[in-house]
């Protein structure tokens, strides 16, 4: 994905914005959504009562959700900072959302939940180091509905430490520099 820029008498007026793709947050987000998919696929019978169906749709909105309100702030930020802060805050609320209901879905089949110094748990977290990853790093653990669960928790854990540290910079450049209108009322003073 390239920036997109635009500019009048080589003033830049919208600061480069997008590329969401090469964010880490975007890209953990995109596995969360990935498994997501199968793990509902799986383990959770779309049609068999009500209640699953809805858990269901709500866990693979929350996903998509998560992953992308990252995309649209992202875009959203050449012309609103305060646009972007809402948007991957969204993305935040969303993943806990969905952290919640894995978390529930272990506690209600009578499942464990592995301890943040579990060596499973561990492994997990390691795999984000890598590279080359994607959903398909993580698929050993789909084996299970517990260890998938668990895989899940540790991912989203991951990605919301990201949004965190995403926000928390959001926040200062906003605090430091100021929003598009700032912006625009600099550049119009510049030209007086």
């Amino acid at each position: 994905m390239t920036y997109m820029t635009y500019t009048t008498n080589k003033t830049k007026i919208i600061p480069p914005h997008g590329g969401y793709k090469k964010l880490m947050s975007y890209q953990m987000a995109e596995i969360v959504y990935d498994l997501t998919v199968q793990f509902c696929k799986s383990y959770m019978s779309y049609s068999s009562n009500k209640t699953y169906t809805r858990t269901y749709d709500q866990m693979i909105q929350a996903a998509r959700s998560g992953k992308q309100n990252i995309a649209e702030g992202s875009m959203a930020s050449g012309t609103s900072k305060k646009t972007e802060l809402k948007l991957v805050g969204v993305a935040r609320a969303s993943l806990e959302e969905l952290l919640v209901d894995y978390q529930d879905y272990l506690r209600t089949k009578d499942l464990s939940l592995w301890e943040k110094d579990d060596p499973q748990a561990q492994a997990v977290r390691r795999l984000a180091y890598r590279s080359d990853k994607s959903y398909k790093t993580y698929t050993t653990y789909l084996k299970s509905a517990e260890s998938a669960s668990n895989c899940l928790i540790c991912i989203i854990h991951q990605a919301n430490y990201l949004l965190d540290k995403q926000l928390s910079a959001l926040e200062k450049e906003f605090l430091e520099k100021g929003g598009f209108t700032e912006s625009l009322y600099r550049a119009r003073k510049a030209r007086i």
